[in-house]
């Protein structure tokens, strides 16, 4: 009887054991969340993959397309005939530099505008600075002339084999761009038409000053008209176009329109190039460019540097609006004096500013013919200023004068 207790009692507990498994067992565990976040790891990893791989692909394509764009440039602005020229030259062109588009583009922060030197009709001049620590000016034109690539590629040629200590050196260019640049030594202190028109009242030009520069000037001239490879006129010849350095020396610059020509010959041209107040009459009437219509443009920055007056300006009566016309007028009526700059005047120099005024007047001859060659311009802007005394500079003036007339 106390086993069959025992067994029963036992089969209880048995019985209970095997509920309790059962109740266990049928209590579903809870899911890991190891599943869903390997699920997201791996949605995120495939579109991060996605991503980087559309980004590598959009990178391969757009340089490919930049190299490209940059070979169709290169061939159309005339890179090749460059080359060529580097090429088969005897080594007179191998200080040409050609520079590639990320480099200046680095150079100018992005043509930021910022660095923006000047802007005109021919196009935009940027500041920049090598890699190398030199300070440059990248001129961006504003159109090319597809038909003219070759006379382009000449005159780059040209124009880099320039040495000259009062002409702004032409150090390259780059043709990889929709439209070339070109690259030129950086000069410092501005404009002669800023320090003329605008003037530093704490160290303004002084008649010393004035009449060197326009012996600099007439210098340089001279050699682009007589001792360059090619005859050069310059075109666009004006205070704008005259730098000065941190010594206030004389840099022709912008030789954007500047155009080389055969031996003897005239240019002749569809449109007239130039700045207004500047112009040749006679250019402007034939549309013939010849070196006297750069002597004309010079003798009007003589008189800028006499007179500290603009070309052009609306403070001078109807007729006299024309600084060429007034200058002209009041040398006619023995007036000169009158018009000279009063900031030079009182340093005393009247008849050295007389001589010069004179050959300006020479210089500004309606008729090209009778105007003085630059060569001419120059030597005897020399001659004035080794004259000493006002005596010596009046006799000079009037030996002149005298040969003028026979």
């Amino acid at each position: 009887m106390t086993s069959l207790r025992v067994f029963q009692s036992d089969q209880r507990t048995v019985k209970g054991m095997v509920h309790q498994i059962e109740l266990y067992t049928s209590i579903k565990p809870p899911k890991s969340n190891a599943g869903i976040i390997i699920g997201v790891c791996a949605g995120l990893a495939g579109g991060l993959f996605l991503l980087i791989a559309s980004w590598w692909f959009y990178k391969v394509i757009k340089k490919r397309n930049d190299k490209k764009r940059k070979e169709i440039f290169f061939k159309r602005n005339g890179g090749f005939l460059l080359q060529h020229k580097l090429s088969s030259s005897d080594g007179s062109v191998e200080k040409i530099k050609l520079f590639n588009s990320k480099e200046l583009e680095k150079a100018t922060d992005h043509y930021n505008e910022d660095r923006i030197l000047g802007q005109g009709g021919q196009g935009t001049v940027y500041k920049g600075m090598l890699s190398d620590g030199r300070i440059i000016a990248v001129k961006k034109s504003e159109v090319v002339d597809e038909g003219k690539v070759e006379q382009f590629i000449n005159q780059v040629v040209v124009l880099s084999q320039i040495i000259h200590r009062n002409i702004v050196k032409l150090l390259g260019c780059c043709l990889e761009t929709g439209v070339p640049l070109l690259v030129y030594e950086f000069i410092s202190n501005g404009t002669l038409s800023q320090h003329i028109h605008d003037p530093n009242e704490e160290f303004p030009l002084s008649w010393e000053m004035r009449f060197r520069i326009a012996t600099e000037v007439a210098g340089a001239l001279s050699y682009l008209h007589y001792a360059a490879s090619i005859p050069i006129y310059h075109r666009d010849m004006k205070s704008a176009n005259i730098l000065l350095d941190d010594k206030y020396k004389a840099k022709v610059s912008d030789f954007g329109t500047s155009t080389s020509i055969d031996v003897g010959n005239t240019h002749l041209t569809t449109r007239v190039q130039g700045t207004f107040g500047y112009l040749d009459p006679e250019y402007f009437q034939s549309n013939q460019f010849t070196e006297k219509s750069d002597v004309y443009s010079f003798g009007v920055v003589i008189v800028e540097l006499l007179t500290g007056q603009k070309p052009i300006s609306s403070n001078r009566s109807q007729e006299s609006r024309s600084l060429v016309t007034y200058f002209m007028e009041s040398m006619q009526e023995n007036r000169l004096l009158e018009i000279l700059d009063p900031r030079i005047l009182k340093e005393g120099r009247k008849e050295e500013m007389i001589a010069v005024a004179h050959l300006a007047r020479r210089c500004l001859n309606l008729n090209g013919k009778n105007r003085p060659t630059m060569k001419d311009v120059a030597v005897e802007l020399e001659g004035i200023r080794m004259s000493q005394g006002s005596s010596t500079i009046h006799q000079h003036y009037k030996k002149l004068n005298t040969v003028q007339l026979i």
